[in-house]
């Protein structure tokens, strides 16, 4: 039997084949276990892929596309002056992949092709992917296999790490373009099943190079302002090729960062190169880092585990290899994640160990559907069990030995793909499985048979507590309604300045302020800050900051977003230094915090997305204190961020 397994990324791309009895092995394409998905279309019409692409990228980069994956849900791309359909950019990276594994087979073609996807992939996507898939000549024999399950299939591969039923394993997912987690139970018959997943889409190392880039921009830039917005928007080919190469160099120190303490990133003329240090990059990342962390913790919540009930943390992605993921994920969770083997490899490996029977284009995070593990049989078309599906809610892969209707993908495909019954495309909303009576760590309260013969036993205990809680609540709503700081307002009511209080806060700038409305004694005005410009920027209300001496909260109102971004941009600019940005959320507010520290000052600017509303933390370092912007933007996401 010849099995090729592919995990086609936003990056790299890659495949592992296991034939003739041998073990799996890594398919090692112009002499790299790392394919570059990236593409590059020639004026005659060819599509070339990988290390190829990448070089003549620096001819024409219009013509290049290095992370096609990111553009799945498009229909077409356009390289150069060519419009090429997505399903065959993908195609053509699946088969180089192909022919250099049939080559390696000595003109053999695999038996069987397992494709990997995020969890999270819905029907369209998964159908572009199967697509893509036929057009490289793959044949029909197509399994497609949800990426934690192989990745947990990799983990319980080596010894020592088998997962008994009952067990758990949180997958850590950090690629290029997006980042994934998923908490993937073990199940009694041997399998796997995601129990919970869920994912950012806007976090992945392209994000981690482009902060890196920024920042090696701000410490050269002023040297010629001009030349330097060329290489950020190139207009002519040899601007591009320029850009082309800061990037790729930009990437390589990122890389470099993860071995070695600092590396220089070779700048273009007339800029010289810039030295960064480990810490410069962790200072950048760490609040994205952060967020990554928290979505975890609240998917193993989710879950209804705890970390300590893990039977590990598992990461894999190339970004993983960040040494700030594993300390981060060790401070907040208080479990020490592992990586096996190569990370970038372990989804293709893992894929590998998935037992055939029972897989379909199902993923259990959407659809409830167990892939098996270890090579016992596992939940799918007629299959029982704690976590098997109803049978009508799986769909067969055409080709496969898995039983169910055949189904046409749509007008146009050739061939039939799984198509009545899937979620849309994009993310989806985790639907948590019943938990058996076996695995009782992912029992949730109430749905117990058991828990409810003994409630009926507690009637008089629930009843009296009831009527505590009612108290409680009513006791919450009469705090609730009287209190300022609870009421929210919408953007239209925040477009323009209301009547400030004695504390010189609007209602809009109170929802903004949260809890420091009512404990940070703030005054009318811009406090000891940075003087006020001439122009009146709007209501303005200044607090000291919680447990921060020295340190100020200003909030703005304005009728105009536009007159506070100018301001707020010359704080951040006059501060200088390193600058740290991330989304935040709370008090039904979202929007953005960039967060600077240099000689000058430290400041933490905190915008609102839809009205015009912004708040700023202002800090002058005292003798010997020298704040990150890593350390101002932990503190405005402890102390300052308002609050749900």
């Amino acid at each position: 039997m010849r099995i090729l397994s592919v995990d086609l990324g936003t990056s790299n791309t890659v495949a592992v084949l296991s034939a003739h009895g041998r073990p799996p092995r890594v398919v090692e394409v112009d002499g790299s276990a790392n394919m570059p998905s990236a593409v590059f279309a020639t004026e005659d019409g060819t599509i070339m892929v990988g290390r190829d692409a990448e070089r003549r990228a620096r001819l024409d980069p219009t013509r290049f596309e290095p992370n096609p994956k990111r553009r799945i849900d498009e229909q077409t791309l356009l390289l150069g002056t060519d419009v090429i359909p997505v399903t065959e950019v993908l195609a053509a990276i699946l088969r180089r992949v192909l022919d250099e594994t049939t080559r390696q087979l000595g003109g053999e073609m695999p038996d069987e092709v397992r494709l990997t996807h995020p969890a999270q992939w819905g029907q369209t996507r998964r159908n572009v992917l199967l697509s893509a898939a036929r057009l490289a000549g793959m044949g029909g024999n197509l399994v497609l296999v949800p990426e934690p399950v192989a990745a947990a299939a990799h983990f319980a591969s080596f010894p020592g790490k088998t997962l008994a039923p009952g067990q758990a394993l949180a997958v850590y997912d950090l690629g290029a373009g997006t980042f994934d987690v998923a908490i993937v139970g073990a199940t009694p018959n041997g399998g796997f099943t995601v129990v919970a997943e869920d994912g950012l889409p806007d976090l992945g190392g392209l994000d981690v190079d482009q902060a890196l880039l920024v920042h090696v921009g701000r410490e050269v830039s002023h040297k010629d302002p001009q030349r330097w917005q060329r290489v950020l928007r190139p207009e002519s080919t040899p601007d591009r090729r320029t850009r082309r190469a800061l990037q790729e160099d930009v990437k390589a120190a990122k890389e470099a960062l993860s071995r070695h303490p600092q590396t220089e990133v070779p700048m273009p003329e007339p800029f010289e190169d810039v030295l960064v240090t480990r810490g410069e990059l962790e200072a950048l990342v760490r609040p994205s880092m952060l967020r990554s962390v928290e979505l975890m913790a609240r998917v193993v919540r989710s879950a209804g585990m705890t970390p300590d009930r893990l039977a590990g943390i598992y990461l894999v992605g190339g970004s993983s290899r960040l040494p700030l993921v594993g300390s981060l994920i060790a401070e907040k969770l208080g479990v020490v994640p592992g990586s096996l083997d190569q990370p970038e490899t372990a989804v293709a490996l893992g894929a590998q160990h998935v037992a055939s029977d029972g897989i379909s284009s199902r993923t259990q995070g959407v659809e409830g559907q167990v892939a098996a593990g270890t090579g016992a049989h596992q939940t799918g078309p007629g299959a029982s069990g704690a976590y098997a599906p109803p049978p009508q809610q799986v769909a067969s892969i055409p080709g496969y030995s898995g039983g169910g209707p055949s189904q046409t993908s749509g007008p146009g495909h050739s061939g039939g793909f799984p198509q009545s019954g899937y979620p849309n495309s994009g993310p989806q909303q985790v639907q948590q499985q019943p938990a058996p009576t076996n695995f009782p760590t992912y029992s949730l309260a109430g749905n117990d048979t058991g828990d409810k013969a003994k409630a009926a036993k507690k009637k008089p205990v629930v009843i009296g507590a009831i009527a505590a809680v009612v108290v409680l609540i009513a006791a919450g709503l009469v705090y609730f309604l009287t209190s300022s700081s609870a009421t929210t307002y919408t953007a239209d009511e925040c477009k323009t300045p209301t009547a400030a209080d004695d504390k010189g806060l609007t209602g809009c700038l109170r929802q903004l302020a949260g809890k420091i409305a009512d404990t940070g004694d703030c005054k009318p005005g811009m406090g000891n800050g940075p003087a006020k410009p001439a122009e009146d920027l709007g209501v303005t209300s200044t607090c000291s900051a919680p447990g921060r001496a020295g340190t100020q909260v200003t909030y703005l109102q304005s009728d105009s977003a536009e007159k506070l971004k100018a301001y707020t941009g010359q704080l951040l600019a006059f501060a200088g230094g390193d600058r740290t940005e991330a989304k935040w959320a709370g008090n039904a507010l979202e929007g953005q915090y960039s967060s600077a520290a240099g000689r000058n000052a430290a400041v933490l600017v905190f915008t609102v997305t839809d009205r015009p509303l912004v708040g700023f933390i202002y800090q002058v370092p005292a003798e010997g204190q020298n704040p990150t912007p890593g350390e101002l933007a932990d503190y405005f996401e402890k102390s300052v961020q308002p609050g749900e």
